[in-house]
C-alpha cells in the first residue's frame, strides 16, 4: 500500500495524485462498528420481514392502517438491506464501489428516508380520521384510495429524489474530491427546500394531527367514565370511535414519537451546516439514530399488536406453509 509523505495510506495507490486518503481508525473502533451495525442490519432486515410477511400473507390483515404499516416495513427494510452495509463501508473503509454506484446509493437513500416520512404522514392522517370522523372512515380511508396514496408518495419520492441527484447520476465524478470517497453534495438553497418539505411541513402536519386525536380521544375517554354522559351519548346521532381505534391511535402515536427523536438529529444538524455531506456527518447521525428507528419499528409492533406476535409465531413455526393458512383469525 502506497503512502503519502505525511505516512497515511492512500485508497487507489496507482492514482496517487487523485485517491483518497485511507481511513484508519482504530481496529477497536472498527470492530465496533462493524459488530453494531451489522447486527443492526440483519434484525432490522429480519423483523421488517416478518411484518411484510404477516400483512400480505394473512387477509384478515388486510386493512387500510396496516397497509400503510406495510409500506414502512419496506422502507424499514431497505435500510437493514441496503442503506446499513453502504455506512458501514463509508465509515470504516474507502469507498471500492466506484462513482456510479455511489451516487445511486445516495439516489436510494433519499427515497427511503423520504418514502418514510410520507408513510408517517399517511399514518397520521388515517388515525385522525378513524378517531375525529369515525362515521366516514370506512368510506372515506378505503383499500383501494390508500394503494393509490402509498403508490403516489412513492412515485413523489423517486421524482424528489432525482432532483437533488440528477447531476450525480449523470456525471459521478463532478463534485468527488478524489477517489475513494462517497459523497452526497447539497446546495445551501436545496438543503433549505429539502428541510422545509422533508422535515418541517411534515413534522408540522403530524403533531398538529395527534394533538387533534390526543384531545378527541380525552375527551371519549372522560365521556365514557361518565353514566350521565353515557346515557347522553345513547341518545346523540354523533358516532365516538371504538377502543380498538383508540388503542391503535395510542400505538401509532408511540410509532411517531419514536421517529420523531430518531429523525430529529439528522436535521438539526443541517440548520447549522452550509452543505449537506452525507459521508461527513450524516454518516455519524443515521446509523445511531436513523437505522436504529428502522429496527424499532417492528418492535414497537410486537409490543402492542397481538396479531403480530400470533403471525410471528405461525411464520417460525412454518405453519403459514399450510393450506388455507391465510384465513386464520388473526384479530
Amino acid at each position: 500500500m502506497m503512502e503519502t509523505q505525511d505516512g497515511a495510506e492512500l485508497c487507489f495507490p496507482q492514482l496517487f495524485n487523485t485517491s483518497c486518503r485511507k481511513l484508519t481508525p482504530p481496529w477497536f473502533e472498527v470492530m465496533l462498528i462493524h459488530i453494531l451495525l451489522s447486527s443492526i442490519s440483519l434484525l432490522t432486515v429480519a423483523l421488517n420481514l416478518l411484518v411484510i410477511i404477516s400483512v400480505s400473507h394473512f387477509r384478515q390483515l388486510h386493512t387500510p392502517t396496516n397497509i400503510l404499516l406495510l409500506s414502512l416495513a419496506v422502507s424499514d427494510l431497505l435500510v437493514g438491506l441496503v442503506l446499513m452495509p453502504g455506512a458501514i463501508l463509508q465509515k470504516t473503509s474507502c469507498w471500492f464501489l466506484g462513482d456510479l454506484v455511489c451516487s445511486l446509493y445516495n439516489y436510494l437513500d433519499l427515497i427511503i428516508m423520504s418514502s418514510s416520512i410520507g408513510d408517517m404522514v399517511l399514518i397520521s392522517v388515517d388515525r385522525y380520521v378513524a378517531i375525529c370522523d369515525p362515521l366516514h372512515y370506512t368510506t372515506r380511508i378505503t383499500m383501494n384510495r390508500v394503494k393509490f396514496c402509498v403508490f403516489l408518495f412513492w412515485l413523489c419520492c423517486v421524482s424528489y429524489s432525482i432532483f437533488f441527484t440528477k447531476v450525480d447520476l449523470t456525471l459521478p465524478d463532478r463534485y468527488i474530491p478524489c477517489y475513494g470517497e462517497c459523497l452526497l453534495v447539497v446546495g445551501y438553497i436545496a438543503g433549505i427546500v429539502d428541510l422545509i418539505l422533508i422535515f418541517i411541513v411534515p413534522v408540522t402536519v403530524i403533531v398538529a394531527l395527534y394533538l387533534r386525536i390526543f384531545a378527541v380521544a380525552v375527551s371519549q375517554a372522560r365521556a365514557m367514565r361518565s353514566h350521565i354522559t353515557a346515557v347522553t351519548l345513547q341518545l346523540s346521532v354523533t358516532p365516538k370511535a371504538k377502543k380498538s381505534e383508540l388503542k391503535a391511535a395510542r400505538t401509532l402515536g408511540v410509532l411517531v414519537v419514536v421517529f420523531l427523536i430518531c429523525f430529529s438529529p439528522y436535521y438539526c444538524i443541517s440548520l447549522a451546516a452550509e452543505n449537506l455531506l452525507t459521508a461527513s456527518y450524516a454518516s455519524f447521525v443515521v446509523p445511531v439514530f436513523y437505522f436504529l428507528n428502522s429496527c424499532l419499528n417492528p418492535v414497537i409492533y410486537a409490543l402492542f399488536y397481538p396479531w403480530f406476535r400470533k403471525a410471528v409465531k405461525l411464520i417460525v413455526t412454518l405453519q403459514i406453509l399450510q393450506p388455507g393458512s391465510c384465513e386464520t383469525n388473526m384479530l
